[in-house]
């Protein structure tokens, strides 16, 4: 395995990248989610992409453009697609062995995999915690709108802990502001355009993708939201898709348990392709 830095070729503007080589003939392509630049809060996709080279797969990580060290300007992840095209033409050209591109986004990298993968010629998914909140936040700042099932969800973890109850009694939990949670948990609501955007987009994928949820996640119950309702259902169906939760809170897949589930899903993944 060998780490090396490159910059990739977008239209008029320059990704930076970095390509951990093996010999493998199935790679990985990481899509970085919100503004995040390609190494990951703490050095965790960098540290992700060192321990699959190590098991054989060509891993490529870059930033998007307008991010990091990439020239342009930053347009988004619904802007994202001729990056997903670039950087998965530099890597099949500079690991010519590979046959098959696998690509992980957590976020909002998951949802724009979904909508651009096909176009990038992408032959297997990895979708983390997809993103299907449309709001005026973006969505890796702290406070993003949850929505009413997340919202539900929520509480109900609350409402199952018995500690709940004595925090209450003792008026750690303001009583005022559990009515307004709860109040705001009642409220019905159709799903987003841009949920309906990724569900048009899922039901075009052919190939095998793995949706991995952190269940706790405020990003993945507003996803699960969507998931199981009727818009959903025939996308629900297809055989192609698999949907697995991990009881996790951690959004990035951060703590020592998440770390080591998130990279043996990648691994399964990357050997069945």
């Amino acid at each position: 395995m060998t780490r090396s830095f490159h910059h990739i070729a977008c239209k008029s503007d320059k990704l930076a990248a970095t390509l951990d080589s093996a010999t493998g003939t199935t790679a990985l392509l990481i899509v970085s989610g919100g503004n995040e630049i390609r190494s990951g809060a703490h050095s965790g996709m960098a540290g992700l992409a060192l321990r699959i080279s190590e098991q054989g797969f060509p891993v490529l990580r870059y930033d998007r453009r307008g991010i990091g060290e990439s020239s342009g300007d930053n347009q988004g992840f619904l802007g994202s697609a001729d990056e997903i095209a670039a950087a998965a033409e530099f890597l099949r050209q500079e690991q010519p062995q590979i046959t098959s591109v696998v690509a992980f986004g957590n976020c909002d990298a998951a949802t724009a995999l979904a909508l651009f993968g096909p176009d990038a010629g992408i032959n297997g998914y990895i979708l983390a915690n997809p993103w299907v909140i449309e709001s005026r936040v973006v969505p890796d700042e702290t406070q993003p709108t949850m929505s009413s099932a997340a919202i539900r969800s929520r509480y109900w973890d609350r409402i199952k802990n018995p500690r709940t109850i004595v925090d209450l009694l003792s008026g750690k939990i303001d009583f005022g502001k559990l009515l307004k949670g709860l109040k705001q948990a009642t409220r019905s609501e159709e799903n987003s355009a841009l949920s309906l955007q990724l569900r048009k987009a899922l039901s075009g994928l052919e190939a095998n993708t793995r949706i991995l949820l952190a269940k706790r996640d405020t990003t993945a119950r507003a996803f699960l939201a969507a998931w199981n309702s009727a818009d959903f259902a025939q996308v629900r169906d297809k055989v192609t898709i698999t949907v697995e939760p991990l009881d996790s809170a951690s959004h990035s897949f951060a703590d020592k348990a998440a770390r080591e589930w998130l990279t043996e899903k990648l691994l399964e993944a990357l050997r069945a392709a």
